[in-house]
């Protein structure tokens, strides 16, 4: 049994580092959200970080899955090359998030 669910390993951790980024993403929407009611502190360059980061993150997810597919990876190896960027804007924008 052991021997069908290895060749599922890498896109199930995908799937996991998937989910974990979107439950990041929506703690991150909701904390902008109250900063911008005036609900918690907000930082004065926190919307204009809300739209510069995004075009940061896709420079950087373009880049890594173009090193990784002229490297010969796999298909689930270049969309987690992709995802990184991403993943790494998202774990540092909820934990200076939460942190106010």
């Amino acid at each position: 049994m052991n021997m069908m669910i290895a060749p599922y390993a890498p896109s199930m951790r995908l799937w996991g580092d998937l989910m974990h980024m979107g439950i990041e993403a929506q703690f991150i929407m909701t904390l902008r959200t109250a900063g911008m009611l005036g609900m918690l502190p907000h930082g004065k360059d926190e919307n204009r970080l809300m739209v510069t980061e995004k075009t940061d993150a896709c420079r950087e997810s373009l880049s890594a899955a173009f090193r990784s597919a002229a490297r010969g990876a796999r298909a689930d190896q270049i969309l987690a090359a992709a995802l990184k960027p991403y993943g790494r804007r998202t774990r540092a924008n909820a934990k200076r998030l939460a942190r106010r």
